[in-house]
């Protein structure tokens, strides 16, 4: 029914999705760290496994008496119905799925409880083996029948994977300003550190969508509203004709702990986001864009980020191929320099200029900082953690961060000893990471290795340890290696 209705209306998608909007921050920053890129799979896989040990539970109570069993089917429904209408792009339909669902438990149970009590009526052996078989046979049928049903409904989904088939028919025009080459010395020339475009296929995924969305070129549609003198709506098409900017950007999540994995930089193609703006013509005292992407999250960008002349886009692209789904097709949203739940909304569909005391955005609502520009950063990729290495020369080397500022230096420190400096990669943007890499003589024993960067400004990333929450996470980063 979810399949052929809206797939978000799932119930299980729809009560993990409540589930994430009402998590606590610790329990989120849990999630992140435990299981990375998984944590969808892990909580979805949580709330299957609660569901099969309730059915467990409702089974045995409606041995017993049946209303007890059919009380908690009705209990599990509204439920899910609560669920399905507190998402925010939900419709009166959309519940529709949850009550199928009843009517179909209710059906599974009253067969079953059928079935097992008739093996417990005292008879003759052979009745009673007879009545065992009858019991198997309806569990067996109801379990056949649950298979199929989600098998015809894989199915259904993937014939209309309209967002896939939308994507594969975009022709997107080359660049009308396409971004100078890449140095030839952007990177360290160092095996093991991340290459300085990150290919989409490796590129990090951060949100809260359980199922990506499929969003259909024909009917969608961006709107600009709000507090602004000529509101307007665009279809790609028109985004297209404006003409693409091509920029190399490096983006980075919140969320990413000292030393993580969630940063990437990719060449963009994107409309300017600024010149949108004041052709609509920004009323005066607003501070606030809120983007809202066609699942219904909400993210709140400082207006003077996006009109301080940096490079915001509307990117629709990404290293040269449209969107990938997962990464916000058709448009996304890109600020450099900012967080990206502050300022790269996914599957864009509409923004409203606005101000920060009139609406909070969806991370703001859960304590996250209003504004988060990126902070001065800096990692090692290698030698990775409990590395073994040989005596004598070791390279060591990672990327380093500071949008918008740039990096000038980076150092690096071996146990307790002094810091040393580190060769720096080139660094065509402030926009962008650089590479970095150290020749170390190692001596035999256990090491502690550090960094730290400096940036333009001339300062240098603390070395006090800060989580993410609220507005990213500070300190160096360090390993241990041992040198044999």
């Amino acid at each position: 029914m979810a399949a052929l209705i809206n797939p978000a209306a799932d119930p299980v998608l729809a009560v993990g999705g409540t589930v994430i909007d009402l998590a606590p921050q610790p329990v989120k920053a849990f999630a992140i760290r435990a299981f990375g890129v998984h944590d969808k799979i892990a909580l979805l896989t949580g709330v299957y496994s609660l569901l099969a040990l309730t059915a467990v539970v409702l089974g045995v109570a409606a041995l017993r008496r049946r209303r007890h069993g059919l009380a908690g089917l009705a209990a599990f429904a509204a439920l899910g119905v609560a669920a399905v209408l507190s998402r925010p792009t939900a419709t009166p339909v959309d519940v529709l799925p949850v009550l199928t669902g009843a009517v179909a438990g209710t059906a599974a149970l009253l067969v079953l409880v059928r079935s097992a009590r008739a093996v417990a009526v005292t008879a003759p052996s052979r009745p009673r083996l007879l009545n065992r078989r009858q019991f198997l046979a309806a569990a067996a049928g109801t379990a056949l029948t649950a298979g199929a049903a989600a098998t015809i409904g894989q199915a259904i989904g993937r014939h209309s994977a309209v967002g896939e088939r939308s994507r594969a028919a975009v022709r997107l025009p080359p660049p009308a300003r396409p971004a100078p080459p890449l140095p030839a010395g952007v990177s360290a020339g160092v095996e093991g550190v991340s290459p300085f475009l990150t290919p989409n296929r490796g590129f990090y995924r951060v949100d809260t969508a359980l199922t990506v969305p499929q969003v259909d070129l024909k009917t969608w549609r961006l709107t600009l509203d709000g507090e602004v003198e000529r509101p307007r709506t665009w279809t790609f098409e028109d985004l297209l004709a404006r003409g693409l900017d091509e920029r190399d950007i490096t983006l980075n999540c919140v969320s990413n702990e000292v030393g993580g994995p969630y940063i990437g930089t990719a060449r963009w193609s994107g409309v300017l986001l600024a010149p949108i703006l004041r052709e609509a013509g920004i009323r005066p005292g607003q501070n606030q864009l809120v983007s809202r992407s066609v699942e219904g999250m909400t993210i709140g960008t400082p207006l003077e980020a996006i009109l301080d002349g940096r490079d915001a886009l509307l990117a629709v692209a990404m290293n040269g191929e449209p969107l990938p789904l997962e990464h916000g097709f058709p448009v996304r949203m890109l600020v450099p320099g900012l967080y990206g739940y502050v300022g790269a909304c996914k599957w864009l569909t509409s923004m409203r200029v606005s101000t920060f005391d009139a609406y909070d955005a969806y991370w703001v609502q859960r304590g996250w900082a209003v504004d988060a520009p990126v902070k001065t950063a800096s990692r090692i990729d290698t030698p990775k953690p409990f590395a073994r290495r040989a005596a004598g020369p070791v390279v060591i080397a990672g990327v380093a961060w500071a949008q918008r500022r740039g990096i000038t230096a980076v150092e690096v420190q071996i146990d307790d000893g002094p810091w040393r400096q580190a060769r720096l990669a080139e660094g065509p943007s402030p926009d962008l990471w650089r590479q970095w890499v150290y020749r170390w003589d190692a001596t035999p024993g256990n090491h502690t290795l550090r960094v730290r960067a400096t940036d333009a400004t001339g300062a240098t990333q603390t070395d006090q340890r800060a989580t993410p929450f609220p507005d990213g996470a500070t300190g160096w980063h360090s390993t241990t290696v041992t040198i044999t």
